[in-house]
């Protein structure tokens, strides 16, 4: 995690546009195959002061067309804590063998989440 933040889990997860070539589609789809995953039933007992405000989620997201990410609707999908979200190139691309009436080929977009939860 970023500012000496002390990490207590890390997870991933993936998430998959598979035809609107959508970054932010799939990244928020990576965070909820995270988020769905993982259950933390005594984080409160090592937070400070017992708060889930006080919880820090660092979030980075690798996604082609990393860019065209809009971090604050993927940071949206966290339910509480201190959330700081980037998105980074990597991921992956494929055509998904449609075709649309000009002639452009989709995509399939595969993006990968890694977070970080502490305090």
């Amino acid at each position: 995690m970023t500012d000496g933040v002390f990490p207590l889990i890390i997870e991933t997860g993936l998430g998959v546009d598979l035809t609107g070539d959508d970054a932010t589609k799939a990244a928020v789809r990576a965070v909820d195959d995270t988020i769905r995953r993982v259950l933390f039933p005594r984080m409160r007992d090592v937070l400070p002061g017992g708060d889930r405000a006080n919880m820090r989620v660092d979030a980075t997201i690798a996604v082609p067309g990393a860019d065209r990410v809009d971090l604050e609707i993927v940071r949206g999908r966290f339910p509480y804590g201190k959330v700081s979200v980037r998105a980074v190139e990597g991921g992956h691309r494929q055509p998904n063998g449609l075709v649309d009436d000009h002639g452009v080929e989709g995509v399939i977009l595969v993006a990968v989440a890694v977070i970080s939860v502490g305090w």
